[in-house]
């Protein structure tokens, strides 16, 4: 979304548009084994992971320990609800 500069840039918004369409069915589908809770913090938490992930990678935002450490935090919380709803 950010390469797409306020969606101004065709390519770009195209790619954000079919990555939130893609993200939206993938949410449905699990909603037919997860309970709702889990399936939307489980959702919303791989959006972070994966949002924090991109920022450093492509943007270069910092990727100090503390930042780490806290996106470690949601992976483990990830894990944890995908055990405890006893899905795998």
């Amino acid at each position: 979304m950010k390469a797409s500069d306020g969606y101004t840039r065709l390519p770009y918004t195209a790619v954000t548009i079919a990555a939130a369409g893609l993200s939206f069915w993938l949410l449905g589908l699990s909603l037919k084994t997860l309970p709702v809770g889990t399936a939307y913090a489980v959702w919303t938490g791989i959006g972070a992971v994966g949002a924090a992930i991109l920022g450093i990678v492509i943007f270069g935002e910092p990727a100090n320990l503390a930042r780490l450490g806290c996106i470690a935090l949601i992976v483990i919380g990830i894990l944890g609800l995908k055990v405890i709803s006893g899905h795998s």
